[in-house]
């Protein structure tokens, strides 16, 4: 029954409708995210927001739901939700402005951050893009953004100044402080699910370069190393944001020689400012005697490449916890859940340093405007030949060791499985609800978790 309610959407995208049976369905619905195998009622790629609405109305007409993908980096929370839906993929839709002088940007739903970086970088500016060049700017926005310069500028939502969107009704709305400000509000944080955003326009930084760069160790110093990154995060200037891991690093052909293979404990920074000051801030790290330092002045599209995070789909399983401190009791029962003797087949744990302007409420607002944390704690695997269940575990197992120091707060971004309420405040969490319900009465969207609107 469904595929003859969705047969009438063939001629409202120029011919990019797949359905079931179609020769091109099985690749259409693959996200980036290769652990999700979802199949949809129909896939479609609309070429502008007037193919968008026309698909919208028509599914809703037909009984459909809609759910708008860009990447899938995301998908796991749509998982085993779209039996009855139209996955509308954005990817078509890479229209790309960059004002030099207003230091903004509008970027249209398929547009990637490495996209975003690149023409910026060009005229001197940065976009607080995520840790792969590949993530979708909207995607991402949408469910905030910690970026490598968010501990000066806080999440990448709270510089969305305008949002353009397909509503349930087909309608098209372009929201801003003045206008329809409700919907601007969700859009900053909110993760989605009420309206097909078909482009955002967001601030820009004056940022030519950095001194960033990977300081590295053999895992074996995992104890050590962590403990002196943790007692270093607690002076740390803002302008600095530092990632730490613990990293299981693959041998594969695009990763540098000196890391292919190896056991190593990582740290990644960024330090805004000249390159003496930055040095200066990361000197006690320094102090740790890395075997591995690329610290070195960098330009803004090359920070956009610094964590090596793979380019291509790939299947993987994440899941995260906010953590209010890391002290040495936390160290240890990381090192245990994670390092050497552990015995975790995860490809890394991750470590992100927040606070600064991550702590503080946007003067903006939005439906996500600050994390009350000090840490985000990143599990993430690959299906190495134990199964999916054996990776959910190791990583639930780092989540677990860390539960004296968690926060009750959730980053639904990297928190697969986690409650949407628990990714927002409670009164920002019934207000998004409010507007879902106000714009969606009849739920034509699918919600960005099982739990907010379905």
């Amino acid at each position: 029954m469904t595929v003859q309610q969705a047969e009438g959407l063939r001629p409202l995208a120029g011919g990019a409708v797949h359905l079931p049976g179609d020769p091109l369905y099985d690749e259409a619905r693959m996200p980036w995210n290769l652990q999700v195998d979802e199949h949809p009622a129909a896939v479609a790629y609309p070429a502008d927001p007037h193919e968008v609405a026309r698909i919208v109305r028509a599914a809703a007409a037909a009984g459909l739901r809609v759910a708008p993908q860009g990447t899938g980096h995301g998908a796991p929370p749509l998982a085993g939700r779209l039996g009855d839906a139209v996955l509308l993929r954005t990817s078509a839709m890479t229209g790309l402005r960059v004002d030099a002088a207003g230091r903004t940007a509008r970027a249209e739903a398929g547009v990637l951050w490495g996209d975003v970086v690149a023409r910026a970088g060009r005229v001197g500016l940065a976009g607080q893009h995520m840790s792969s060049p590949g993530v979708g700017v909207v995607g991402s926005s949408l469910g905030g953004g910690v970026s490598w310069y968010s501990r000066q500028h806080g999440l990448q939502c709270s510089a969305i100044t305008a949002v353009e969107l397909v509503l349930a009704d087909g309608t098209f709305v372009r929201a801003t402080d003045d206008q329809d400000p409700d919907l601007l509000w969700a859009a900053r944080g909110g993760s989605g699910g009420f309206g097909v955003v078909t482009a955002l326009e967001f601030d820009l930084l004056p940022v030519r370069t950095a001194y960033a760069g990977m300081l590295a160790w053999d895992w074996r110093h995992a104890q050590r190393v962590l403990t002196g990154w943790g007692e270093w995060t607690a002076d740390a200037p803002e302008s600095v944001t530092s990632v730490a891991r613990i990293f299981q690093v693959p041998d594969i052909e695009w990763l540098p020689d000196q890391l292919r293979g190896r056991k190593m404990v990582m740290i990644d920074a960024v330090a805004l400012g000249d390159p003496e000051t930055g040095a200066r801030s990361i000197a006690p790290l320094r102090a740790l005697k890395p075997e591995i330092d690329t610290f070195a002045e960098m330009s803004a599209p090359d920070i956009a490449h610094l964590q090596l995070d793979p380019q291509e789909p790939t299947a993987v399983y994440a899941n995260s916890v906010l953590v209010e401190g890391f002290p040495a009791g936390a160290v240890d029962a990381l090192v245990e859940a994670a390092g050497p003797e552990s015995g975790s087949n995860l490809l890394f744990v991750e470590l992100r340093q927040l606070g600064g302007a991550l702590a503080r409420p946007s003067p903006r607002g939005g439906a996500l405007d600050h994390l009350p944390a000090a840490f985000l704690v990143l599990g993430v695997g690959l299906d190495v030949g134990t199964g999916w269940d054996a990776v959910r575990a190791d990583a639930m197992r780092i989540l677990d060791s860390l539960a004296p120091w968690s926060s009750r707060a959730s980053y639904l971004s990297m928190a697969y499985e986690a409650a949407a309420r628990r990714g927002f405040a409670p009164e920002a969490y019934e207000r998004l609800v409010r507007i879902r319900e106000s714009v969606d009465p009849n739920r034509v969207f699918v919600a960005p978790r099982a739990s907010s609107n379905d």
